[in-house]
């Protein structure tokens, strides 16, 4: 059977949207020495900035799912881009303390618990069914590149012109993409029916979400803190800066593989995002020696292998949820972006009781229990199916 064509347009365009979605934070995780000294304080109060962010966006998740189904993608996405572009201009103009900080990346929360199922939406709707897992996995590289970009932020705006200006470009890169998100078209983007609670199962997808929140709690002090952590191991702050772009680079790489590699297999991705965090496992221990040379190899396990499942994992819960991608993507995303907010919060709190190296650690622990729930989960999706066949067989019978 012949492999359809890649569409490219919505893959771009859900790409970004979703890195706008999510530079707020990681642009305030990349320009933290910066950020810190000006609004003068420490790594629990950084920790616990980011963890607004993707706080807030856990709460609005579930809602703004539903909210998506109802508006279309692109009507969400463009709604997220500007709302993001609101955000990081309030942190460049306003933030003048932590608190003005705090504020503006709530606004970037709401923003980005929009478009990743804006994005979901638009993908499932828009890009052929043999091609999903790829353009899934395309998509959830928008994070790593958010890294990438605060990274490269570093040497060539945050130590030059200063970081307001970082924030003040990035918000204009966010209008950028709002403006070039077309308008709904008919026979383009199809509109569906507002997702029915009997569309999704909701308890393997709690169990789920709780899998993908703690693997969430686990990689994202990555983007946080590897600038400060590898500073403080001794690394000069450009260095740090461009070792944070190499290991965003190379999750994007293995998030684009992935994606492709999904659209072959006919079942176990669920598995294969399992295997993938037991091997950033050793990328987080390889961290917490803050050796040099370990520093860059852990890097790139933490950020690939820890950090390069989330594209996948979507995907599988598309595929598991195809009459509302959207909805169902809503209840994970709260796991993600609670996660989120908990990893950063959590390393923060650490890092001030005792190291870096232990927060390191603790990321390694997170990363194996992920790996527990999102098997008993995947357990969970097997025998309802199989109970639902077994119902559907006795109802054919009779």
């Amino acid at each position: 059977m012949p492999v359809e064509p890649l569409k490219l347009r919505p893959i771009l365009l859900a790409v970004a949207v979703a890195t706008a979605g999510v530079l707020p934070a990681f642009l305030t995780g990349g320009l933290a020495v910066q950020v810190r000294d000006e609004l003068n304080f420490g790594s629990g109060a950084l920790g616990l900035a980011v963890a607004a962010f993707f706080g807030f966006s856990a709460l609005m998740s579930v809602l703004m799912g539903r909210v998506v189904e109802r508006l279309g993608s692109h009507r969400a996405m463009r709604l997220a881009a500007v709302g993001s572009a609101a955000a990081l201009l309030g942190v460049a103009v306003f933030a003048r303390s932590w608190t003005g900080l705090v504020v503006c990346l709530m606004l970037g929360g709401l923003a980005n618990a929009t478009a990743h199922p804006a994005t979901h939406l638009s993908l499932a709707r828009e890009v052929p069914a043999g091609r999903q897992g790829l353009s899934f996995g395309i998509k959830q590289a928008a994070i790593p590149t958010a890294t990438l970009l605060a990274g490269l932020a570093v040497p060539t705006l945050a130590v030059t012109v200063g970081w307001r200006w970082a924030f003040a470009g990035a918000a204009a890169l966010a209008l950028c993409v709002a403006l070039i998100v077309p308008a709904e078209r008919l026979g383009g983007v199809h509109r569906v029916k507002a997702a029915r609670a009997g569309d999704v199962r909701i308890a393997p997808l709690v169990l789920l979400a709780v899998g993908i929140g703690l693997g969430s709690t686990a990689a994202t002090p990555l983007g946080a803190f590897i600038v400060e952590s590898s500073v403080v191991s001794g690394l000069r702050v450009e260095t740090a800066g461009l070792l944070l772009a190499l290991g965003s680079a190379f999750s994007i790489v293995v998030r684009i593989f992935l994606g492709n590699l999904a659209d072959k297999m006919n079942g176990g991705r669920l598995r294969l995002v399992a295997a993938m965090l037991g091997i950033g496992v050793a990328g987080f221990v390889m961290l917490s020696t803050g050796i040099d040379s370990l520093l860059v190899v852990g890097t790139l396990l933490a950020f690939g292998a820890g950090w390069g499942w989330p594209g996948l994992f979507n995907f599988a819960v598309v595929k598991t949820n195809p009459n509302a991608p959207a909805a169902a993507t809503g209840v994970t995303q709260t796991g993600a972006s609670g996660g989120a907010a908990l990893g950063p919060l959590v390393f923060g709190l650490v890092v001030e009781g005792s190291s870096y190296s232990t927060a390191w650690l603790v990321c390694g622990a997170f990363a194996l229990a992920a790996l527990a729930a999102i098997l008993a989960g995947r357990h969970m999706l097997l025998r309802d199916r199989a109970v639902n066949r077994n119902a559907t067989l006795e109802a054919e019978q009779g």
